[in-house]
Formats: C-alpha cells, sequence, structure tokens
C-alpha cells in the first residue's frame, strides 16, 4: 500500500473514531471506497506542484511594439545586413527589441516565407530576420533563438509574484551577481519577482526566505525546455513537503533544508537531504545489513539496518 493510502486511511479512522465518540454507544461506521477516496484527494490536492499557465501567442497575431530581450550577441549574426549599418560593429546583448511586424518574401521553392523586423529600442537601427517559415507553419510554441519574450516574462510573474511558496531546490545564486550560494530547500519563501535569464535558463525568480528574510533568486526554464527539473512545477510548491513525512523530527528536518546528514539518520532522511546515490552496494553479515552509497567526488554514506553509522563527504 502506498503512503498516500496510509495516510487516507488513518484519516479516515479518524474521521470514523470522532464520529463514535461521546454518543454513549459503541459504533463502528462502515467505511466506503468512496470515503477513501475522498480524503486520498485530499491529501493529494495539498501535494498538488503549483503549476502555472503558460500562454505563448502565435506570430500572426503579435501586436506592434511587443518586447524581447537579446541574451546574446550572436543573435546578429542571425539578421540580414544591411547597408544602413555594419552587423560587425553591433552589440545587442541586454537590448530590448520591439516587434515591428512582417512581410514574406519568396525562396528558391517558391514558398513564400516570413521576414520579422525587429527594431533595437536602444538605438532605433531595424534588423530582418528570415524565419524559412510559411505564415501557416508557425505555432504559439514558436521562438527566435537568443530572444526572451517579455510578455511571457510579465504573464508568469502576474501569477507568482506576492506569493508563498516551498522551494525545492538548494541551487541558489545571488540576485547581484548571480553566482551561486549557500541554499536551502524545502522552505517558505516569498516570490518577489520575476526578470529575464539567459539563452538557456530564460527565467529568473527572485524570492526572500519567510525565516531569514534572506534574498536569492533561482534560474527557471519556460516550460518549452527539456530541462526538466528546473521548470516551475520542479522548483516550487505551495504546501509544506515536511507534511509529506510526518516521521521526521523537526531537528533532522532542519539539517535536511540545509543539505546536512548526521550519524543516525534513516536512508529516506539522507535521500531527502542529499538527493539520489550514484550506485549502492548491499552486504549482510552477522551485523547486520550494510549498505553503501556512492555519490560524486568520492562521496559516501555507510547504513546500517537502514541508519546512517558512517559518512565522508
Amino acid at each position: 500500500m502506498t503512503r498516500t493510502s496510509l495516510n487516507a486511511w488513518a484519516a479516515v479512522a479518524l474521521l470514523v473514531t470522532a464520529t463514535a465518540c461521546g454518543t454513549g454507544i459503541e459504533n463502528t461506521e462502515h467505511v466506503t471506497d468512496k470515503d477513501v477516496a475522498r480524503v486520498i484527494q485530499q491529501v493529494d490536492s495539498r501535494r498538488k506542484p503549483a503549476t502555472l499557465t503558460i500562454q505563448r501567442d502565435s506570430l500572426p497575431v503579435w501586436r506592434q511594439g511587443k518586447q524581447f530581450v537579446v541574451t546574446d550577441n550572436q543573435l546578429k549574426l542571425l539578421f540580414e545586413r544591411t547597408p544602413d549599418y555594419d552587423l560587425d560593429t553591433v552589440t545587442l546583448a541586454g537590448h530590448t527589441l520591439l516587434y515591428r511586424g512582417y512581410d514574406t518574401g519568396s525562396v528558391y521553392d517558391n514558398r513564400q516565407t516570413v521576414n520579422i523586423r525587429l527594431q533595437d529600442a536602444a538605438t532605433g537601427n531595424t534588423y530582418t530576420y528570415r524565419t524559412g517559415k510559411t505564415l501557416p507553419e508557425f505555432r504559439s510554441t514558436y521562438s527566435i533563438p537568443m530572444l526572451i519574450d517579455m510578455d511571457l516574462v510579465h504573464g508568469i510573474g502576474k501569477q507568482i509574484c506576492g506569493r508563498d511558496y516551498y522551494v525545492m531546490t538548494p541551487i541558489w545564486y545571488d540576485v547581484q551577481s548571480q553566482q551561486m550560494m549557500a541554499g536551502r530547500q524545502f522552505i517558505r519563501v516569498y516570490i518577489d519577482s520575476v526578470l529575464p535569464g539567459n539563452k538557456v535558463m530564460p527565467l529568473r525568480v527572485l524570492f526572500t526566505a519567510a525565516d531569514t528574510h534572506q534574498h536569492a533568486m533561482v534560474w527557471m526554464t519556460d516550460n518549452a525546455s527539456t530541462m526538466r527539473g528546473r521548470d516551475f512545477d520542479a522548483l516550487f510548491v505551495q504546501a509544506d513537503p515536511h507534511l509529506d513525512y510526518p516521521a521526521i523530527g523537526d531537528a533532522n528536518w532542519t539539517h535536511i533544508t540545509r543539505g546536512e546528514i548526521v550519524e543516525g539518520m534513516t536512508k529516506e532522511e539522507c535521500r531527502l537531504a542529499l538527493g539520489a546515490p550514484k550506485r549502492t552496494s548491499q552486504n549482510p553479515d552477522q551485523g547486520g545489513m550494510r549498505e553503501y552509497w556512492y555519490y560524486d567526488g568520492g562521496s559516501y554514506l555507510f547504513f546500517v539496518d537502514g541508519l546512517l553509522r558512517q559518512f565522508r563527504r
């Protein structure tokens, strides 16, 4: 039976006991499958990820002035050359480009392909990007390489800014330097803002830790990437993860949030603190079941009968 089912049956039993108590009559109420399903649904609803609604509009409905942030200066290599300016000397990284419409042109196979016009808000230069696609080929998932759609950034910000979540990763970054810093996982944070990121991680989510008021950020994908471990559902949840592990005491949970392990921890506690090992080995002997967990860099954990006895970090 799964943990969810066990918790659900326990909750049902508690409800039945509460109903029978105080009546003066010994009575065991009949618990139906619907009762269990209802409680399981209540338990599961607490654990649902903080799913975002990601809305992208297709090029045919892009409005004039739609904004994009350039993540890499190499974007200029995609633009059509013009006598109006020397593309080799143009610097675009960090600039905002404004959508100025499109036209169609013929290629060797007579397909009417779309050419997008983008204007640099800083210099006024207008660039042409030949997409190689016909208008019917465009979908809402289409994006121009090395550009971040600010409508997407603002749309996500409206959904999560000003709200509390629990951050699920200890991989934090300093807001100013954007360098990696010591972070914590499974703690409550307040989302401050969502900003454009880079060409790999197009979003930066800035937040404040609820307990220490420490400011930090995480890099995040826009759900269009194959890097599923860095989308919003993997980074944040709405409910306290500690509720899923009632057997773990507060002291060990604090260690887990800091990515720390201490002697006597269970395998479940160690996995939560450090993540899954690269490989494991088991060796039963007269002293009990001995098990090694191996991590990158020569780190290992040594368990006896499921409890941590020795480790090297």
